[in-house]
């Protein structure tokens, strides 16, 4: 049976006794389309976007990477992280620091306002989570966490 030939169950119905794997991805999905937005929303309104968040957060736990180690953490290709930190460099939030013996890469460091600015993205994000996911009770919570690292595992498994 396919996803769209299933009937159709009312709003607020119990869940079945075996879930659906493509409609809980679907829904996964979906989730996180809205959290995504959500979170953009509240980045954009203390200057950030999603982006120079991610490198400026990425940073403030682990200073000194290049723009290489950045972008695997980040999952994006090297070039997509270049420009993004041209651009933090010229607004004054991120500086390139020679590295000692390698003349073709750079460390990436903070500058006290890309610190400040990263703080109050965290904090941001931290706000939105305790009003949505911080809502839920603390045994689904562990739940979740177990769940989601049981799927991390499974797709490392697959080569994802």
């Amino acid at each position: 049976m396919t996803a769209s030939s299933r009937p159709h169950r009312a709003a607020g119905a119990d869940a079945p006794a075996e879930a659906d794997p493509l409609r809980v991805w679907f829904r996964f999905i979906r989730l996180h389309r809205r959290v995504s937005a959500a979170v953009a929303a509240e980045l954009k309104a203390v200057g950030l976007s999603i982006p120079q968040f991610d490198v400026l957060s990425t940073l403030s736990e682990r200073e000194g990477l290049t723009q290489q180690d950045l972008a695997e953490r980040l999952y994006v290709t090297k070039g997509n992280v270049s420009g993004l930190i041209d651009r933090l460099v010229e607004a004054g939030l991120v500086e390139r620091r020679p590295i000692p013996g390698d003349r073709r890469s750079h460390a990436l460091h903070l500058t006290e306002a890309g610190l400040a600015l990263a703080r109050t993205g965290i904090a941001a994000q931290q706000a939105y989570v305790a009003r949505t996911l911080g809502r839920l009770p603390p045994g689904d919570v562990a739940e979740l966490e177990r769940v989601v690292l049981a799927w991390r595992d499974t797709a490392r498994a697959d080569g994802g």
